[in-house]
């Protein structure tokens, strides 16, 4: 659940990082008495995330601006679509227009492409999960765009749950050891998994008998057949790396539970939305 409080930390800081000293060009030209009208337009089809977040960018500066949304978060529209409409003084809402649209547009492109991977494995047991691969500062937002577009959340920061990494068992000298320390002095309600790169390592996690998920980095599909058995239900399976729209059925058919995809959130394209503004 995306918090008011998450919300408004961004807006503030998007907002004083764009206009530090305030908008001088509206400052200058338009009017203090003038209203504007304005039309959050989709210029292409997509899934919505971030209605609250631009109803938060929006009146921040000025109570005085009302937001109407027409779309609800994880509802899909058209192109042309108007996703809300926003009256208010014309200086706030011009000021307020490009960190609204920024917030809006890279939420929105990050639900559509979720949406689209999801589809891709519909009628399978995989569940598709971002990663830590997020923009620093906006993970809340962007990991609640994934919801909106049907996917799940990994674990959400370092402080959640035990992952032991390659560069992790690079360092760990006796790896069933080290796993049956960490359960042994971890409260039960603390997950752990363990990222493997190569089927040989499976004994030595699996032996632990302390692994929830064991991920499969990198594998091939044959690879990933094997590893499914050979884990056989002992932990969750997760498969990761590399993984394209093209690649998830086949992988999520192997019979993994979990697919993450960095990509959700780390090279995502922001969806076209336009603020169609008149004053009076």
């Amino acid at each position: 659940m995306l918090e008011r409080r998450q919300i408004q930390r961004v807006v503030d800081m998007a907002l004083d990082e764009d206009a530090p000293f305030g908008d001088l060009t509206s400052q200058t030209l338009v009017p203090a008495t003038a209203i504007a009208h304005a039309e959050l337009v989709a210029r292409e089809p997509g899934v919505l995330a971030g209605a609250e977040v631009f109803v938060a960018a929006m009146t921040t500066l000025d109570p005085d601006v009302e937001v109407t949304l027409h779309v609800s978060d994880g509802e899909h529209f058209g192109a042309g679509a108007v996703l809300a409409t926003v009256v208010g003084p014309a200086r706030a809402v011009l000021q307020a227009e490009r960190v609204a649209l920024n917030l809006v547009q890279r939420m929105t492109g990050i639900a559509t492409l979720t949406a689209t991977y999801v589809d891709a494995v519909a009628e399978t047991t995989a569940r598709v999960v971002d990663t830590r691969k997020t923009t620093p500062g906006l993970r809340a937002l962007e990991r609640h765009a994934v919801r909106c577009g049907g996917g799940h959340n990994h674990r959400y920061s370092l402080s959640d749950a035990v992952m032991a990494k390659d560069n992790h068992l690079a360092v760990i000298p006796d790896i069933t050891a080290a796993l049956k320390r960490a359960k042994a002095d971890l409260p039960h309600t603390t997950h752990i998994e363990v990222e493997v790169d190569r089927l040989e390592q499976l004994d030595a996690v699996l032996d632990s008998g302390a692994a929830g998920t064991i991920m499969l980095d990198n594998f091939s599909l044959e690879d990933l057949r094997t590893g499914v058995a050979k884990i056989d239900g002992r932990a969750l399976v997760e498969a990761s790396g590399g993984i394209t729209l093209e690649t998830i059925r086949d992988v999520a058919q192997t019979g993994v539970d979990i697919i993450s995809v960095g990509a959700l959130t780390h090279s995502v394209r922001a969806l076209d939305l336009g603020l169609d503004i008149t004053v009076s």
